[in-house]
């Protein structure tokens, strides 16, 4: 008779798949109290290089139906932050002449805010035989896994789409090419204040049971 021990030793997926059965005190813990801080909040510093790779690492592990991996991550840090806003300045500034001068660097001061930014961006393949809906919505998996996981590594972060992920010239200027879309720009850092919770659906309003 073989002990399940011995067939743990023999096959150590067994005792990662009898982990992950395991309740995570601490993850639901977390898990219930993670929200979404205003973006002024985020401070530094950011994730070193080992936990941006962890953050990245978590974040791909999202349900992709055909395994398509239909989207990337386009990162933003460091100087690339403010330069990238500069250019995102120039181009809002020709597109809305007579812009008020205290608008004048409201791009770069958009992405400087937090030490880290992640673009997720969406690019599903309309000849798969996957619904483009479908792969749209890993896109957007992608983009909450990267919050959860932020979450985890005691970040907090802020999930905002605005102008620079809907205007196809900010699109372009970002290297977002044609058939590609931005599900979200993720802003991470460090929380620097606490953040009262925002109401809450009322599971009574939004969840029901089918019944023949």
């Amino acid at each position: 008779m073989t002990h399940t021990h011995d067939a743990t030793l023999a096959h150590p997926e067994l005792a990662e798949d009898a982990a992950v059965r395991q309740a995570e005190p601490a993850m639901l813990a977390r898990l219930a109290v993670r929200r979404s801080p205003p973006l002024r909040s985020l401070g530094g510093p950011g994730p070193t290089a080992v936990e941006l790779e962890t953050l990245l690492t978590l974040g791909l592990r999202v349900p992709d139906h055909g395994r398509l991996e239909p989207w990337r991550i386009l990162l933003l840090d460091g100087a690339a932050r403010g330069e990238a806003g500069e250019r995102l300045d120039a181009l809002y500034a020709a597109q809305n002449p007579g812009l008020p001068a205290a608008k004048a660097t409201m791009w770069r001061d958009y992405l400087e805010r937090a030490p880290l930014v992640l673009a997720v961006v969406s690019r599903p393949d309309p000849a798969s035989t996957i619904p483009v809906f479908h792969q749209e919505l890993s896109a957007g998996a992608l983009a909450m896994n990267l919050a959860v996981a932020a979450a985890a590594l005691g970040f907090a972060c802020q999930w905002l789409l605005k102008w620079p992920g809907r205007d196809p010239e900010a699109l372009a200027l970002l290297g977002v090419g044609d058939g590609e879309r931005v599900a979200g720009f993720l802003h991470v850092g460090r929380p620097t204040v606490a953040v009262p919770d925002r109401p809450r659906p009322d599971l009574a309003a939004v969840v029901s049971r089918w019944r023949p």
